[in-house]
């Protein structure tokens, strides 16, 4: 995606309601690299998204099966280095 800047300036102060006051600082601690929270909602152009899209379709497909061996393998680990 672009990395377009949008002007915030304009529009009204926002209310404890919103998601981006509800969350504060959370963009920090989810994500220092690039400043993104998923729990604040983005708004961007079809293109934006589009691009988006495209970009997440470019990295490897997993089927459900795969996912699911690729967890238990690491579920074992996980519990055996617990003991």
């Amino acid at each position: 995606m672009s990395k377009k800047q949008y002007n915030t300036e304009d529009q009204a102060p926002m209310t404890v309601g919103e998601p981006a006051v509800a969350y504060g600082n959370a963009s920090a601690k989810t994500s220092p690299d690039d400043g993104w929270n998923p729990n604040v909602p983005f708004h961007g152009t079809q293109e934006e998204w589009w691009e988006h899209f495209h970009q997440i379709e470019q990295v490897p497909f997993y089927t459900i099966e795969e996912a699911d061996e690729e967890f238990e393998i690491w579920k074992k680990e996980l519990l055996a280095s617990r003991l």
